[in-house]
């Protein structure tokens, strides 16, 4: 298996990040290459796309709740750290789904299941969660696809 479009991606930047001296970025790329490398030897693999991007999502999220933390806690010094860290991962996620395409596309899941209640939410996010991965804020459609569930 040859190394992931993504992957390349970032060590690509990586390296332009190191020759431009912008080392704040160059430390959250770091950080992303690192998340990546660590699973490759634990489980002994050459991660595809789909895991690259499994993992920008998860460090997007870690982040997400620390940023609320922080922002409770009147914390501002990390919360402008967190938030920047989100702001380079999300370089290498694909573009966000707009709340039109999410609600269209889990009113198209809940059909192809013909789910009916909460108990087939589980189907419903089996089919979303590949599409969306990266995508969009998977709580956040968790939230939608209850109510629509709840709606039915």
């Amino acid at each position: 298996m040859s190394t992931s479009a993504l992957k390349q991606r970032i060590q690509d930047e990586m390296k332009t990040c190191m020759k431009s001296g912008d080392k704040p970025r160059l430390g959250v790329i770091r950080l992303i290459m690192s998340a990546i490398k660590q699973i490759e030897v634990d489980e002994r693999i050459e991660l595809d796309d789909e895991r690259v991007l499994a993992i920008l999502d998860k460090m997007t999220k870690q982040r997400r709740e620390s940023a609320a933390q922080y922002e409770q806690a009147g914390r501002d010094d990390l919360l402008v750290q967190e938030v920047y860290e989100i702001d380079v991962i999300k370089d290498f996620l694909p573009a966000a789904l707009s709340d039109e395409e999410v609600e269209a596309m889990i009113r198209a899941a809940i059909d192809s299941t013909g789910a009916s209640s909460i108990k087939d939410m589980g189907k419903v996010m089996g089919i979303l969660k590949p599409q969306m991965q990266g995508r969009a804020d998977m709580s956040a459609v968790s939230v939608k696809i209850k109510a629509f569930l709840n709606a039915a």
